[in-house]
């Protein structure tokens, strides 16, 4: 059986998640989103130290994958805001 606690003037304390089904589902969109963004930055060097490889500086590395890191960072902080209980207008 489950314990029932009490608090000092002897009301039950309900005990309740702080984030709920919605918030933990943008929660894995954006941890997907990061990981996307930092899988598409590895890469592109060259396995001789002495060959230069223009790869680097690609629109792949240099703009679409900080993007993605930097949605991801976005949606983290939209599923920590988030309430679904709100009540709509």
């Amino acid at each position: 059986m489950a314990k029932k606690q009490n608090n000092l003037n002897g009301q039950a304390v309900k005990h309740e998640f702080i984030f709920h089904k919605k918030n933990y589902m943008f929660m894995f969109i954006g941890i997907a989103c990061m990981a996307l963004g930092f899988i598409l930055m590895a890469g592109g060097g060259s396995d001789d130290p002495n060959v230069f490889n223009a790869d680097i500086y690609n629109f792949r590395r240099i703009r679409l994958a900080p993007s993605l890191v930097l949605i991801g960072l976005g949606i983290e902080i939209y599923a920590i805001l988030l309430n679904p209980h709100k009540k709509k207008k």
